[in-house]
This record gives C-alpha cells, sequence and structure tokens, in this order.
C-alpha cells in the first residue's frame, strides 16, 4: 500500500503496453504477526475466505488493474519470491523482468524505466 499510488501510475502511463495484474499472497505485517502500527487491521489468513477478504481492501484502494489472490498454500508466492511483495514483468509467458524483494526492493522507478524501453 505504501508505493500504491506509483503503482497506479505505472497502470496509467503503460497500459498501452502492459497488461497490469496484483496477486495478493500472505499478509506480511498481519495484527495479530509482525504488526506495523497504524497499518491495516488484517488477520493472519487462516482460510480462503479471510485472503479474500483481506484482499477486498486493496480492491477498495482501485489499483485499476485485475486483483487475484493467491492459494492458501502460497504457491505463487513461492514460485515467484514474493513474499511480501515483488515485481515482475512477463512477455510471452517468459519473466524479462524481476524486480528486487519488498519492502526495499520494491521499486516501480525501475519498472517504469523498463516498460519506457518496450513503447
Amino acid at each position: 500500500m505504501y508505493k500504491l499510488d506509483e503503482f497506479k501510475q505505472l497502470v496509467r502511463d503503460f497500459s498501452d503496453v502492459a497488461d497490469f495484474l496484483v496477486v495478493y499472497v500472505a499478509e506480511a505485517h498481519s495484527t495479530d504477526g509482525w504488526a506495523f502500527t497504524n497499518n491495516f487491521n488484517i488477520n493472519q489468513h487462516q482460510s480462503l475466505e479471510d485472503r479474500l477478504s483481506a484482499a477486498q481492501v486493496l480492491v477498495e484502494k482501485e489499483p485499476l488493474c485485475p486483483v487475484v489472490v493467491d492459494e492458501m498454500n502460497d504457491v505463487t508466492a513461492v514460485k515467484y519470491g514474493a513474499l511480501p511483495e515483488r515485481l515482475y514483468v512477463l512477455q510471452a509467458g517468459k519473466v524479462v523482468y524481476k524486480g528486487g524483494m519488498g519492502p526495499w526492493g520494491y521499486n516501480p522507478l525501475e519498472v517504469r524505466s523498463f516498460l519506457e524501453k518496450m513503447k
């Protein structure tokens, strides 16, 4: 959520060259886990319904692209090393850009530079 506005600007600026998708994975800073102060009140997901409900918080922030939810076994997060967050660009089913692991490696400006070369 911290850099959602930057992500939304990417969607606005590059929707002509890329399709965007957010995969909501396990909550990194759950209220009943390792939480920040002033964070969203989201507990660790115990069921798919919990995860869907938590993802709704993101959907309400209007990310300007579809939001899907990882399975409870975290297959997508594990496959892509996406805990707590990560940016990827895929082209023809192949990873062509793999951003650093979040939160410090989550860099929408790097993705912007990459996508500008694709225009």
